[in-house]
């Protein structure tokens, strides 16, 4: 039988072990940090500010925008604190809560993504309808579904890590506590946890998804319907970017999550992971912001009005 040991702390390998690398990652993810904050929440106030952003869709990117905040803050400030710290560690407790936050966020902004595309088909396939369908009160109905379930179903895949067995190797080979590399050191309840977790991030990856096709695929069909040109580049100007943002977030995440945690996976995971955790965040509101006429239109409107106060 393993002899079992009681674990109050894990090591936190980080991206890399060459020391001379550190003070490097920690400038650039530092700026990478503050450019997400800045943009996710510059966003958020431009569009609580801004009358032409009052549609569902801009309601919908400002919650996507406040997932981004949380989901980077979740994870960065304690990947650069490990990065300038001779001990990087982080206690059980810490990990634990990390993983409930990293699990239930992902959930809520893998919903929130199918959510805006169904809302771009709405606004698309049915226009007459759109206003009426997509009431104030639907728009909150349909933003709380992701929080509630997100945060619910995390509950329930942390449990399953806290029944994870460790056997005196604490080194995690992540910048975070993630769910496929502390399966790869545990020596108890691994089976469990790798079968719950693949099976859970395959149905809720599935079906947020095939949301997202469904919608895109009537999308589709109804625009090349229409005999305006302008109505036509309207359309998939509108949804190009979300389909970006789709695009990048769930290929990390399946590349991820959909696999058996080896060596050779979590080490790979890691880097995709910087992607996902850190990267995309700080891209999600320059996507929406460059290719959309109205955001652009709103941040020129908030400068002028910021000059004339002046």
């Amino acid at each position: 039988m393993p002899n079992f040991t009681d674990v109050t702390e894990f090591l936190l390998v980080g991206l890399t072990r060459r020391q001379e690398l550190q003070v490097l990652f920690f400038v650039v993810f530092l700026v990478v940090y503050m450019v997400t904050l800045l943009g996710n929440i510059g966003m958020i106030i431009l569009i609580s500010i801004s009358p032409q952003l009052q549609s569902p869709m801009y309601f919908f990117l400002s919650h996507l925008s406040f997932v981004d905040v949380l989901f980077s803050s979740n994870v960065t400030p304690k990947m650069l604190e490990n990065l300038l710290s001779k001990t990087k560690t982080i206690s059980y407790v810490g990990c634990l809560i990390q993983c409930y936050f990293f699990i239930a966020l992902v959930h809520v902004e893998v919903y929130i993504l199918a959510v805006m595309a169904f809302d771009r088909f709405m606004a698309i396939c049915n226009p007459l309808l759109y206003g009426s369908k997509m009431s104030r009160v639907v728009c909150v109905r349909l933003i709380s579904v992701p929080y509630v379930y997100g945060f619910s179903v995390s509950l329930i895949c942390t449990l399953w890590t806290y029944g994870l067995y460790f056997c005196g190797n604490f080194e995690i080979n992540h910048f975070y506590c993630a769910d496929p590399p502390l399966i790869k050191i545990a020596c108890g309840g691994v089976h469990i946890k790798e079968y719950t977790m693949i099976v859970i991030a395959g149905i809720n990856f599935t079906y947020s998804l095939s949301v997202v096709l469904i919608s895109y695929s009537l999308i589709v069909v109804a625009v090349l319907r229409m005999r305006s040109v302008d109505g036509r580049k309207k359309a998939f100007s509108t949804c190009g970017s979300h389909l970006t943002a789709v695009s990048m977030f769930y290929g990390t995440l399946i590349f991820m999550y959909l696999r058996r945690p080896t060596e050779e996976s979590v080490e790979q995971g890691k880097m995709v992971a910087v992607f996902y955790t850190t990267v995309i965040p700080m891209l999600n509101p320059m996507i929406y912001s460059l290719r959309n006429k109205d955001v652009k239109e709103a941040v020129i409107k908030a400068v002028s009005k910021v000059n004339l106060r002046k």
